[in-house]
């Protein structure tokens, strides 16, 4: 199985109009506001931090680079080749690698953890943002590449986010610029249910080890001058408590 042909178009647009300018993408806010949050929750939990980790949804690998400088073998996925290509350019040290890999696609997941044994997972905002069909075997991509020793931070934007955007979507004046691009190609953020994210991971055979919620910080402004954030909920996830 593999993402629907809509959802790789839908991506492959995007990334292919992306700037590489820093603060450009909607999501893609400074590391130590996103990923370097995150992983203060996550490190505690990951049983060893020497297995590689993989960063499925990379993108355009900013908060894949920064999390390299504390794990020492890391990989980032995504299957988008233009999402790739703008990593690969990032990538100037060799910190991390990158490779065009459809994670709802098992057999091509299954590769990879032949290759790399168990891994610790970094997945953010990928769940929410897959067609509906797709979820279940997402989680499943996760189960198999953690394994029995891996753990997984993965967070979501909460169903109250994909309210807040649909309200920004319709503002009269439309979404703000960031935004634009998002909706323009058909990816529809906050989609999926908050009770139903943790059951997706369980269905793959995890256990939720930790969970709670965050504001996931955006690049955009409101019209005060503030950055807007979004409500998301995190979780761990693994074999074993």
């Amino acid at each position: 199985m593999s993402v629907t042909s809509r959802y790789r178009r839908a991506w492959e647009g995007f990334w292919s109009e992306a700037s590489d300018e820093p603060g450009e993408v909607f999501w893609d806010a400074e590391p130590a506001l996103t990923a370097g949050v995150h992983l203060a929750f996550y490190e505690p939990l990951v049983n060893d931090p020497a297995l590689p980790l993989v960063d499925v949804g990379c993108g355009n690998g900013t908060q894949t680079l920064f999390i390299a400088d504390r794990f020492p073998h890391v990989l980032g996925v995504d299957l988008s080749a233009a999402a790739i290509e703008l990593a690969r350019r990032k990538a100037t040290r060799g910190e991390a690698t990158f490779r065009e890999i459809d994670a709802v696609d098992g057999e091509a997941m299954g590769r990879l953890h032949a290759e790399l044994g168990d891994a610790n997972v970094y997945m953010r905002g990928v769940l929410h943002q897959c067609d509906e069909q797709d979820r279940q075997a997402l989680a499943d991509s996760i189960a198999l590449l953690v394994g029995e020793r891996g753990r997984a931070f993965v967070v979501e934007l909460a169903e109250a986010a994909g309210q807040q955007l649909a309200g920004l979507a319709s503002a009269p004046s439309g979404p703000p610029p960031k935004l634009q691009p998002v909706f323009r190609h058909g990816i529809v953020p906050g989609a999926v249910a908050d009770a139903d994210v943790a059951g997706f991971f369980r269905t793959a055979g995890l256990a939720v080890l930790a969970g709670g919620e965050l504001p996931l910080t955006t690049t955009e402004y409101t019209g005060d001058g503030s950055r807007l954030e979004l409500p998301s909920k995190w979780l761990v996830i693994g074999r074993n408590g």
